[in-house]
């Protein structure tokens, strides 16, 4: 009989390491706190020193939309959409700051032993056991 991952046994190493895992991992990410200082005067960008805002990322924005809805096969305005769309979400990312609540040492190693751990047992049940 095959086990997890093809391999033989391991089924409850791999049940185990599965729940232990989505448990740490989801406690991990339940701790993270996520602030962005975004917002439509916020410079995002520099390009020989003039900024260019998240305001200003919407002019091409809707210049290209405006191209898309007048002709679907206008690549430039495709390209504009999109590479606005781009440099909008790239400069969110690029100013949210991450943060990990406050918490005991002891809260922090459970969530990592959990996470990790688990994600140790579900790898090592994908090896075949000689058992």
């Amino acid at each position: 009989m095959r086990g997890a991952g093809g391999s033989q046994g391991g089924e409850l190493q791999f049940l185990i390491g599965i729940v232990m895992m989505v448990a740490g991992f989801y406690l991990l990410f339940n701790a993270i706190s996520i602030d962005t200082r975004f917002g439509m005067g916020m410079r995002l960008y520099g390009i020989g020193g003039v900024g260019i805002t998240s305001g200003i990322l919407m002019i091409p924005l809707i210049a290209g939309i405006i191209f898309i809805f007048h002709n679907v096969r206008n690549v430039i305005g495709w390209v504009l959409s999109i590479g606005s769309l781009v440099a909008l979400i790239v400069g969110v990312l690029a100013n949210a700051q991450f943060s990990l609540r406050g918490m005991s040492s002891f809260d922090l190693i459970v969530i990592l032993v959990l996470a990790f751990g688990g994600l140790g047992l579900f790898l090592r049940s994908l090896k075949s056991n000689p058992l």
